[in-house]
């Protein structure tokens, strides 16, 4: 981490490629996917941090140093890997008229399953087919053992392959296919995907699978004389594929024996919470993956030391915000870090995991036209993109929520950043510290638990309002007075914000204003180079009424929803409608009462909380004033402050649903302090002087 001062810094204009080439090569030292927390925390954010806040070397003999090195890990983790485990795993419900399950699970083990499924789930007290939402109209598995993302590079030959076997939760199994699609069930009081655990102090156990499901392990000849431990039902393979039933209620060991290799033990919990396993591996076995673990380690190190010179007071505050973001984050589910919670049925969190696995598996099947279609020849649900994000988020980082917990850590960064180029240094601090430890947001603005909350659920805002500040920072400067007119840094503003738009087209309009505003200063400067980037980064926003049109045959610009009366609930012409009602003094008309909620909504602000319309009403008149009238102000601010306005205008008129609209708050409140900022010591003067 120590580079010759002459070597240290690149130039401004290669910077950023070469932080993004050390953290890809950080990556490949790490190992795809990158689905432990050892690898994730150790290898890659720790590395981030160190990366972005430090100085990169642009010598071509230590970048060469540094491939080689990770070139020697990536080999030592290949010859060093001993053979996994095979492991399979899936749901289990009954009923399939096709009969997959009970044709290609062993016999004994089906039926095994079916008995304790029968006795925990009578006939009489399961759902009507018929019912929406009800488990009992399918579909069913249509394979023995699901699909996992753990096992899209290693080929396995069930689910996934494993090196070690240690559970006693099935979300910290991260079981992929509890989030399929096929099982969107709403829960009929009996069976359940997944139970929440409401009490604020179980955020590390917040979430139970429910479902009955099992787990399959084939172990080759290097685990001979390994343990297996468990408690709950286990069924452990013997001659002519006869299965000897193991039943404990306390925990029970017993020796891979060289006529278990090859044979398959299966681990079943038709009770919630029920089974608990453990591997005692080999000695050589674990000196093996030790060895691996630490090539990998190795490698990150000298791969820092080679390129990187720390400046180990630039990152203090971002591993403190860091550190803070993962605290909250384990109060309220700390799942997102690492496990794999089962979403609610019926929430979008379902359905863009599902789409998700679907778009990888049709990948993985050299189908890429019904991987581009995502599901969907016309988008419907508000969120295209997230779908394309978590697939390509399950090839890098497996069953797990790590791509978007990394988006979410990223964000109080983002925010300070935003606090210091709008506000004093002094105060940017303290606000980022506020806005994430402390759900103050709750009041007046926003609070990172929103996102975190949001995020954990799987829905799309997080992401898209994340990428959001991060492409209009790129676009206003990440300093003052403003950016500079080089195309590069316009072009992956533009492209941030496209992506945004892209993952939740709700914010569309305070995309539009920051860009044309920004096009327009450019072209008034002439920064032709400026204009062109910005137009390329922005063109990707097109490939959504593309894809509605190319496969679809519709042209539809974002997604068919949008247009819903239950989204679109205040149209301008409803606004008409209310004000020819109160012309005629007919305040208890229809469209009236439907804007008074309407605006109720909106000004109730990102907690919801009615009371606190007055404050939120206050907030966005200085919003106005900044921008019409403030031209002592940052002209980046004002124009920030027009494009909030158009969200503004946004959640008058569409659902006011308050995750849609925390970034349009966030600004609102950052628009406020500057105003605060200037205009209170005046008015605090005055008061003091008429108080004389």
């Amino acid at each position: 981490m120590m580079a010759d001062s002459r070597e240290a810094v690149s130039t401004p204009r290669g910077a950023f490629w070469c932080r993004l080439a050390a953290m890809l090569l950080a990556v490949a030292a790490a190992g795809l996917p990158v689905n432990h927390l050892f690898g994730y925390a150790l290898l890659l954010l720790v590395a981030a941090v160190l990366i972005f806040a430090g100085e990169m070397t642009a010598s071509r003999g230590r970048w060469l140093a540094a491939v080689a090195v990770v070139a020697a890990a990536v080999l030592l983790r290949i010859l060093l890997t001993p053979q996994p485990v095979q492991e399979g795993h899936n749901i289990f419900v009954p009923g399939d008229p096709a009969g997959v399950l009970e044709k290609q699970l062993p016999p004994d083990v089906y039926r095994f399953m079916k008995t304790e499924f029968d006795a925990r789930y009578p006939a009489a007290q399961r759902c009507d087919p018929k019912t929406p939402g009800c488990w009992q109209a399918g579909p069913f598995p249509d394979r023995a053992f699901a699909f996992s993302a753990d096992g899209i590079l290693a080929k396995p030959a069930y689910s996934r392959t494993v090196s070690e076997i240690n559970f006693s939760d099935a979300v910290w199994l991260r079981l992929g296919f509890i989030n399929e699609q096929r099982y969107n069930w709403n829960g009929d009081g009996a069976l359940e995907r997944g139970q929440r655990d409401r009490r604020f102090w179980m955020g590390w156990q917040r979430w139970h699978v429910t479902v009955p499901w099992f787990v399959m392990y084939q172990f080759p000849a290097n685990y001979t004389g390994a343990e297996l431990c468990w408690r709950g039902d286990v069924l452990w393979e013997g001659a002519n594929q006869r299965y000897e039933i193991l039943r404990h209620a306390e925990t029970a060991c017993r020796a891979i024996t060289g006529g278990d290799i090859g044979r398959k033990i299966f681990g079943v919990s038709v009770k919630p919470d029920s089974l608990i396993m453990k591997l005692n591996s080999p000695l050589a076995t674990r000196a093996q993956l030790i060895a691996r673990d630490a090539a990998s380690l190795l490698a990150s190190a000298g791969l820092l030391l080679l390129l990187v010179r720390v400046r180990w007071r630039d990152t203090v505050q971002p591993a403190a915000l860091i550190a803070l973001a993962l605290s909250v984050i384990v109060i309220d589910d700390a799942s997102f870090i690492g496990g794999w919670r089962p979403f609610d049925g019926g929430d979008d969190g379902l359905f863009y995991s599902g789409v998700g696995r679907t778009i990888v598996q049709d990948l993985m099947r050299g189908d890429f036209t019904a991987a581009l279609i995502g599901g969907e020849r016309v988008y419907y649900y508000g969120g295209p993109g997230l779908r394309y994000f978590r697939a390509l988020e399950m090839i890098a980082f497996g069953d797990t929520n790590l791509g978007y917990l990394s988006l979410v850590l990223a964000m109080p960064i983002v925010v300070y950043s935003v606090f210091k180029r709008f506000l004093t240094q002094e105060v940017a601090w303290p606000l980022v510290v506020v806005f994430t430890a402390l759900p103050l947001g709750e009041i007046f603005g926003t609070s990172f638990f929103h996102y975190a909350k949001w995020a954990a659920r799987g829905f799309a805002d997080s992401a898209a309002h994340i990428l959001f500040l991060s492409g209009m920072l790129v676009i206003a400067g990440v300093r003052r007075p403003g950016p500079t007119p080089d195309a590069a840094p316009a072009f992956g503003g533009a492209l941030l914000l496209a992506l945004a738009v892209f993952v939740k087209p709700i914010i569309a309009p305070m995309v539009g204003i920051l860009l044309g505003g920004a096009g327009l200063a450019a072209l008034w400067q002439q920064q032709w180079r400026r204009i062109a980037g910005m137009c390329a980064g922005f063109l990707p926003v097109l490939l959504m009424p593309l894809h509605n049109w190319h496969y679809g045959h519709e042209l539809v610009l974002f997604s068919s929803n949008s247009g819903l009366p239950a989204s679109y609930t205040m149209p301008p012409s409803a606004y008409v409608s209310a004000l020819g009602e109160i012309l005629r003094l007919d305040f208890g008309g229809e469209h009236v009462q439907r804007g008074l909620a309407q605006i109720a909504g909106w000004l109730s602000g990102p907690g919801d909380l009615l009371f606190l319309a007055p404050l939120n009403a206050a907030a966005v008149g200085v919003v106005i004033f900044v921008a019409f009238w403030g031209r002592g102000y940052d002209p980046w601010l004002r124009l920030i402050a027009g494009a909030t306005l158009a969200e503004h205008v946004t959640a008058m008129i569409y659902i006011p649903t308050p995750r849609y609209f925390y970034v349009m708050w966030l600004l609102t409140a950052v628009i406020v302090a500057e105003f605060l900022a200037r205009a209170g010591p005046g008015w605090w003067r005055r008061l003091q002087a008429a108080r004389a």
